[in-house]
């Protein structure tokens, strides 16, 4: 039951109003108020950023098909512990969710787990098999906020269009997994020098490049929306760039882990680096954090992606790619971009707030009267150490694993409920 909720003189950053200012939020009857009485709960911000709910727009929550992975109650935990109150859940999570039925699976189980809010993104495909277009209509109306076969790229470039067209339909955008099988097909890490000097097959900046090129051409060609996902490669950024100023209808986001870390962390071929776009060099990591600290990428998504332990410790060419995120994005956005000046404040809320909100087409994203209470408080000065047996997530294989990090929430709330307090 919501409660009224006063949080107290703390810096409110709202880029969606243009608003960075010492001050006020109230919450009454789960939304956002410009003033209230007699609050059931005050929250002391002071020296603390209030800002609204964090939004990961790219998340895996392997229920149904993996819950050994992760599960989406599990997920959620992780989501609200990490300062996210809502998050994007891919369709390759688990079992696909191609269906209208299996989008209402994910939302019913996100009821019941009562903390982060989930927005399913469907299928694109029957399957995730690139082959046949999936009910598209029905799981927009079930409640798909976007369609993606993300990990599996839609090769067949007629699918693509139809996709473009058909999610125009219904406001939704394709999330575009950009990579070129036939270039990455046996590759471990990225194709340069450190892959050859450890005799490792692979996988070249090019294969998300031209794939991304592709994929803006044809929605400069339907009208339709296109988000390029976990954007890597300096040659990717350009494609985008161009699209940009060219008018396409074209998005994209980046993880943590490609504006913070290279491939040299290869070198020791530890697992706990090994992804899907792979780590690339200095230069794609400068040009990358470039294009996320001047607009032309748009967000900060996670790519929260669990494995079980026993994956993950497996030798780099049998473990699967991914590492969790939920837990540490928050964290290593302030420590490794905001406190050393490569992003500003209000670039980093934006980029993990309206702009998620937006692209989603959903009603968060904002500290505007009326809208839902949403918010999440951070305390930017506090130290933690990243340690993955504490994690909510059931992932543990985490690049940070032992890293100190400044930041992190101290308080979230979901529509007027307070779901995480340190």
């Amino acid at each position: 039951m919501a409660v009224t909720i006063l949080i107290k003189g703390g810096r409110v950053i709202d880029p969606a109003s243009k608003r960075d200012e010492i001050g006020d939020v109230w919450i009454v009857d789960g939304k956002i108020a410009a003033s209230g009485h007699a609050p059931q709960r005050t929250i002391e911000a002071r020296d603390q950023w209030v800002v609204p709910g964090l939004i990961d727009l790219h998340v895996h929550l392997r229920e149904p098909g993996h819950e050994a992975k992760e599960t989406i109650a599990s997920g959620c935990a992780a989501a609200v512990a990490g300062g996210f109150t809502s998050v994007a859940c891919m369709a390759n999570s688990g079992q696909p969710l191609d269906s209208a039925m299996a989008i209402r699976y994910v939302l019913d189980r996100a009821r019941e787990a009562g903390s982060a809010r989930v927005f399913p993104i469907g299928a694109v495909t029957k399957g995730l098999r690139g082959e046949q277009l999936a009910e598209i209509g029905l799981m927009a109306k079930a409640g798909a906020k976007a369609f993606s076969d993300d990990g599996v790229p839609i090769v067949n470039s007629e699918i693509m269009r139809r996709a473009l067209e058909y999610a125009a339909m219904f406001g939704s955008c394709i999330v575009s997994h950009c990579e070129d099988p036939d270039l990455t097909r046996g590759a471990l890490i990225n194709e340069g020098r450190v892959a050859t000097e450890l005799g490792l097959r692979g996988w070249p900046s090019v294969a998300e490049a031209s794939m991304a090129a592709r994929d803006v051409m044809l929605a400069r060609w339907t009208g339709g929306r296109v988000h390029i996902a976990h954007v890597s490669a300096r040659e990717t950024v350009e494609v985008i760039r161009a699209a940009k100023r060219n008018g396409v209808r074209v998005t994209a986001e980046a993880a943590p882990h490609h504006v913070t870390l290279t491939e040299e962390r290869l070198r020791e071929y530890d697992s706990r680096f090994k992804m899907n776009p792979p780590l690339r060099t200095a230069e794609d990591v400068e040009s990358v954090l470039a294009a996320l600290a001047d607009g032309t990428i748009d967000c900060i998504a996670s790519d929260h992606a669990p494995h079980t332990t026993e994956e993950k410790e497996q030798e780099l060419a049998a473990c699967p790619n991914g590492v969790v995120g939920l837990e540490t994005t928050l964290g290593v956005v302030l420590t490794d971009l905001v406190t050393n000046g490569k992003l500003s404040a209000t670039r980093a809320v934006e980029a993990m707030t309206v702009n998620p909100a937006r692209i989603l087409g959903v009603p968060y994203g904002t500290l505007a009267v009326g809208a839902p209470g949403d918010i999440t408080v951070i305390d930017p000065a506090r130290k933690w150490t990243v340690d993955p047996a504490k994690f909510r997530s059931k992932g543990r294989s985490t690049p940070w694993a032992g890293r100190t990090l400044k930041g992190a929430a101290a308080v979230t709330i979901v529509e007027g409920r307070i779901v995480h307090d340190v």
